[in-house]
């Protein structure tokens, strides 16, 4: 089976505060990986193997800033190289562990599995609504049984929301409204606007006013991994589709989904918001309610993975609603294919 995603990209591994002075594994694009914080504050991510008898060093313990191997007691610093061994006073040059690189960026922890030379901090994805003072927000993290992609189509397409999401952010007006899709190197974007509705009941709360709105939902993928979607009403007529959002509501839902394997993923998510900012109850509430409608995307995603695994050899029909999640799609695969062409190359030198 063809790799379903790059290694030369930056994955969130964990929201910055699950890691502390404590050794927190994770598998990530196949990977085991251990991860901790050090004294000065700075993650470290460590291949989760000891190099002597591959004993997962999440096994072991923290001295300081070195990992003790729960085996045998060896002994690796924050770069992954041995600098204890017992019995004996050499070390053995090749005793070392791979270290990634890693990022701290809006609230989450980035690494990088592929190359190390191509780790530029730059190409992290852009999620600051997430530490932005001018928004407020909170989110959570779901490890999900399905590959990453299905996670990605089920956000490029936001149609599924009339029939699964119906109670609480769903209507007609979203299955029916026209859309327009973009692209550029790495990214795509899905522009659907649906004016002189009536608010589902999501949106009917937060806007606190009665009377038809302008919603808009504009989804932005960014290869491999990451969709932000800016979401909001404004009353009808307000000027919110000619760029005067000021009568509305606005949020953004943020998503970036990391494979764990090729069945299965971990989907980190949150939603800001630019009103209302100082109401801490409202931020759990809207967090724990946005819990409950991705619960529902789970359980739809795993069973639709559930059937791909029993009918290996269906090619999946396209509708023209999937026109974003196949530009993404397309997207992925020339990354994995130029590092495997890259590989291939190599080889042959």
């Amino acid at each position: 089976m063809a790799r379903s995603f790059p290694m030369n990209a930056w994955y969130a591994a964990a929201w910055d505060a699950d890691i502390k002075h404590a050794l927190f594994p994770r598998t990530i694009c196949g990977k085991h990986i251990v991860m901790y914080r050090q004294a000065n504050g700075h993650v470290t991510a460590l291949e989760d193997a000891c190099w002597h008898r591959l004993v997962p060093l999440s096994k072991g313990r923290l001295e300081g800033d070195s990992v003790v191997c729960g085996y045998h007691g060896l002994k690796y610093n924050s770069s992954g190289r041995c600098t204890f061994m017992p019995s004996q006073e050499t070390i053995n040059p090749s005793a070392c562990v791979r270290a990634y690189p890693v990022v701290e960026r809006h609230r989450f922890v980035w690494l990088w599995l592929g190359d190390p030379a191509l780790a530029d901090p730059a190409l992290v994805p852009d999620m600051h609504w997430n530490n932005d003072p001018a928004w407020a927000g909170d989110g959570k993290t779901i490890h999900v049984k399905c590959d990453y992609r299905l996670v990605v189509d089920n956000l490029m397409d936001l149609t599924h929301e009339t029939f699964v999401h119906g109670g609480s952010i769903g209507d007609e007006a979203v299955a029916e409204a026209p859309f327009d899709v973009t692209h550029g190197d790495r990214t795509v974007t899905v522009t659907r606007w649906m004016r002189g509705i009536e608010p589902p009941p999501f949106w009917a709360a937060q806007l606190q006013r009665p009377g038809l709105v302008d919603r808009w939902q504009i989804i932005r993928f960014e290869a491999p991994g990451t969709v932000t979607i800016d979401v909001g009403v404004a009353p009808a007529g307000s000027g919110a589709p000619e760029g005067d959002r000021s009568q509305g509501v606005n949020g953004y839902v943020l998503n970036t989904m990391t494979p764990e394997t090729e069945t299965t993923c971990h989907y980190f998510w949150a939603f800001a918001r630019n009103y209302r900012l100082s109401e801490q109850r409202l931020t759990t509430e809207i967090r724990e309610g946005v819990a409950g409608i991705f619960r529902e995307d789970e359980i739809i995603l795993e069973a639709q993975q559930r059937a791909i695994d029993e009918n290996p050899d269906r090619v999946f029909y396209n509708l023209n609603i999937d026109a974003g999640a196949m530009w993404a799609r397309r997207m992925i695969d020339r990354m994995v294919a130029r590092e495997d062409s890259s590989a291939t190359l190599q080889a042959a030198e």
